[in-house]
């Protein structure tokens, strides 16, 4: 193995967007009527917001003016208060349209000062045309040129790009970070209990099948030698004691597999004898890798399902490790009988090693041999660790 080689795991990779993760049929319209409750609530938020700020504005403003806050409001000032408020609320919602649009996949490509100067331009720039519709244009149509001093207007557009400029940055993008972050964390939690329950699924279809061959060993047994009968069902137990101890673990230690597989293989070899020929050669610094549970069961099992042997003609399974990866290698002899492959055991593998890792798991055939190649995974800081 090469030192110093490490391989990083991560449990459950997010490598499909938000769109592959569908939730059941059932909880569809919950979650219509969560989304819809959550933009409502959203939209009362900026209402409210935008009331008590256009207040605040106001009564800012009317103290620095006369020195006092003013509680009575003539026709006038409410309609100056009602305007206001719709500028702010309008301006709230051309934040929101922004800060959407200035996620687009164009925006990330080009240089981040450039991004910055084109967004206070937007911001600034969408300011102006909504001061315009919802304060300029109505109040020259109710009060008319004369009725609006150019200085006013002036300061309006000024503190109103201020104030623009203030909310989108430290109030909306924060609202939309934060927005972000909380869809992230969902779709990982979402991500996660979607491949813990395909795995759990994958693993209920080996367990079973896994059982149902030892039992067919035990049958061919208790006729024969019930001492060594006997003796196989201690092991069987012990094994499958320790299938169901370690079997909700997404990964095992190599040395604990190979104390799982040695008992494994001596059911095997105590019913088919010198017909199989199992050797292991592995490097006590391997030992701390990580693999699937009951991956080389499987691999072994997948060998004696489609090849015959003979005490004569053995077949010969070979298992050692090369260049990070745990090899098992047997030699090529059909039986007579004709199987059909499904490769349901290898797909298993490599769809759970899809969810553990990065690395594939390898497998093909020569005119003599079949091998698979399972990559051995290092996993720092491993909380269950059974090395």
């Amino acid at each position: 193995m090469q030192s110093g080689k490490n391989r990083n795991i991560l449990y459950f990779y997010l490598k499909h967007n938000l769109s592959f993760i569908k939730p059941k049929e059932g909880n569809t319209s919950l979650a219509q009527e969560k989304w819809s409750r959550s933009r409502f609530s959203v939209v009362l938020e900026k209402i409210g917001i935008a009331a008590l700020t256009t207040l605040v504005v106001f009564e800012a403003v009317v103290y620095m003016n006369v020195g006092k806050v003013k509680l009575l409001f003539s026709i006038y000032e409410l309609q100056e208060l009602f305007f206001a408020f719709v500028f702010l609320l309008s301006l709230f919602g051309a934040h929101s349209l922004i800060s959407v649009w200035m996620k687009h996949r164009f925006f990330n490509e080009i240089n981040r000062f450039l991004k910055l100067f084109i967004e206070i331009l937007i911001v600034i720039s969408s300011t102006l045309v909504i001061y315009m519709v919802t304060n300029y244009l109505p109040l020259i149509l109710i009060f008319g040129e004369e009725g609006l001093l150019p200085v006013r207007v002036r300061t309006a557009f000024i503190s109103g790009t201020f104030i623009s400029l203030f909310f989108y940055y430290f109030v909306e993008r924060e609202r939309h970070k934060n927005q972000l972050q909380a869809e992230m964390l969902r779709s990982a939690r979402l991500q996660k209990e979607n491949y813990q329950a395909q795995l759990e699924g994958l693993k209920n279809q080996v367990q079973p099948h896994f059982l149902f061959n030892s039992l067919n060993v035990l049958r061919s047994l208790i006729n024969k030698d019930q001492e060594k009968a006997t003796e196989f069902t201690e092991r069987l137990s012990d094994l499958y004691r320790s299938f169901l101890t370690y079997g909700n673990e997404p990964l095992i230690s190599l040395k604990k597999e190979l104390e799982v597989t040695k008992a494994y293989i001596f059911l095997l070899e105590t019913r088919f004898g010198k017909a199989l020929q199992i050797n292991l050669d592995i490097p006590q610094d391997t030992l701390s890798y990580f693999l699937p549970p009951g991956a080389l069961q499987t691999l072994i099992e997948n060998a004696i399902k489609h090849n015959g042997s003979t005490s004569k003609n053995p077949l010969r399974v070979s298992i050692y490790t090369e260049e990070g990866k745990l090899v098992v290698r047997n030699r090529l002899s059909p039986r007579f009988e004709e199987t059909t492959s499904t490769k349901t055991g290898l797909k298993n593998l490599k769809t759970r090693y899809r969810y553990l890792s990065q690395e594939e798991v390898e497998w093909g055939r020569t005119e003599e041999e079949f091998i698979v190649r399972l990559p051995l995974l290092k996993v720092e800081n491993y909380e269950n660790s059974n090395s």
